[in-house]
């Protein structure tokens, strides 16, 4: 299990980044290769590597994690609108770094979700 990640150090604030929220359980910031018009990223402030890895013990987290997708849609006033929520689990769900982030997109129609067949 990796100690370590880049988001760990945007966390510290030892790299830079646009941070728009944090508290003591999570942060969240800009996607330095926004997707959307808005596209921010939620993270554990402590390291917690995929999905497969939440415990009993992060209850508290994962629930803050979709509270602050709330407030920060409310901040980018995409709530009417609508935006999505995604989570990648592993690589066949393409989880690019090795600490859960759950990724808020919004600001223009999103699509579907999945190519239909």
């Amino acid at each position: 299990m990796p100690e370590e990640t880049i988001f760990s150090k945007i966390i510290r604030k030892e790299i830079p980044s646009d941070i728009v929220y944090q508290d003591d359980l999570v942060t969240a910031f800009r996607d330095i290769s926004p997707q959307a018009p808005v596209h921010v990223l939620i993270v554990p402030n402590h390291l917690i590597p995929s999905v497969n890895d939440v415990t009993d013990d992060d209850e508290a987290v994962m629930g803050r994690m979709m509270n602050v997708a709330r407030i920060i849609a409310e901040q980018e006033g995409i709530t009417e609108s609508g935006y999505r929520l995604i989570v990648n689990c592993g690589p066949d769900g393409h989880q690019d770094v090795m600490h859960l982030h759950m990724h808020i997109l919004g600001g223009r129609d999103m699509g579907f979700m999945l190519s239909r067949p």
